[in-house]
């Protein structure tokens, strides 16, 4: 669209309409001493092409992303994405990220998010997934309040491996309100996360391949927490390579979080993402986000609802497990 400017009448009619002289007049609640009263010193306006030409010239400064290196443990992957992807979550049934409130007019979205959770729980190995977070990062932070929920501990122990955003992400969402052991994330100077395990700890989180590049041992991981009476939290930023390793679930993770960016996705700038999440049936009643259940209607059909909604959304925020809202789950 190209830009028409003002004529002095019409801008001197508009202000006659709201009983203004001036332009000047619509800033008179701002103190004079706000205002700055000096030239900013723009440039001269260009002619059009030569925008165009500088805009060409500093867009070609940039790197595209598929040019570059995809590290395995970064989280943010080039993948062929096929054309039906763009066209099906496009279709009007259910171009939405919103919560579907009402399952009678909801079926389609909700039963979408039905297989969705199935194949998640099928892929990490784990009985039940939820329908989706915010992405990685902030998923591993839910995991981290769910598991301080379920044990009634407060220590937190981050592996040195684990990706130094999503390390961040937890601090802010933990800070001032437990304790957490950051391990080096120094590849040659990782502790061995093992050793700082103890009666205090809610949970430990791994990362695998972790942020160098490591597959890391689970089930030894997974030991050492139970032995102490402490959870697994096991985090995947690749969720592809879950194609070529075993389940979490199998090697005795307690709560597996994902980033799904790299199952449908394209780059995007770094986000929105996919955040995916699964754990074992007996901790259900504390995974943060939406769930979709499987039912059965009054005339005896097979159909879908949310169920266990523990969000703040649905219960008092002061019991619900989580402040998750509307995510870019579709």
């Amino acid at each position: 669209m190209r830009y028409l400017p003002h004529s002095d009448h019409e801008r001197a009619e508009m202000l006659g309409v709201i009983g203004a002289t001036t332009i000047d007049d619509l800033f008179s609640a701002v103190p004079r001493s706000a205002l700055k009263s000096f030239d900013l010193g723009l440039p001269a306006h260009s002619p059009e092409f030569l925008v165009e030409a500088h805009m060409r010239a500093l867009a070609a400064r940039n790197h595209a992303g598929a040019d570059g290196p995809f590290f395995v443990g970064a989280g943010a992957y080039r993948h062929h994405v096929p054309a039906t992807v763009d066209h099906l979550i496009q279709r009007s049934e259910w171009l939405t990220a919103y919560t579907p409130y009402q399952p009678e007019i909801s079926q389609g979205t909700l039963q979408m998010l039905f297989e969705f959770q199935t194949q998640v729980a099928k892929l990490t190995g784990m009985d039940v997934a939820n329908a989706s977070l915010y992405d990685g990062s902030t998923g591993t932070a839910e995991a981290v309040l769910m598991a301080r929920r379920l044990t009634k501990r407060n220590k937190i122990v981050l592996s040195g491996g684990l990706h130094p955003h999503y390390r961040d992400v937890v601090r802010a969402y933990l800070k001032d309100d437990a304790e957490l052991e950051c391990l080096s994330a120094s590849p040659e100077r990782q502790g061995d996360i093992l050793d700082h395990i103890d009666e205090q700890t809610a949970a430990i989180v791994v990362q695998t391949p972790d942020f160098y590049g490591h597959l890391r041992n689970i089930k030894a991981a997974a030991d050492a927490a139970h032995a102490k009476g402490a959870l697994l939290i096991v985090v995947i930023t690749e969720v592809v390579s879950l194609g070529l390793l075993e389940a979490p679930g199998a090697l005795g993770a307690d709560i597996v979080v994902a980033e799904g960016q790299s199952i449908g996705n394209a780059l995007n700038f770094g986000g929105p993402y996919l955040g995916l999440m699964a754990t074992r049936k007996e901790f259900i009643r504390q995974m943060p986000g939406r769930l979709c259940g499987e039912t059965v209607d009054a005339e005896g059909q097979r159909g879908f609802v949310l169920t266990l909604s523990t969000r703040e959304q649905h219960i008092r925020r002061e019991k619900a497990t989580s402040n998750i809202c509307t995510n870019s789950g579709l």
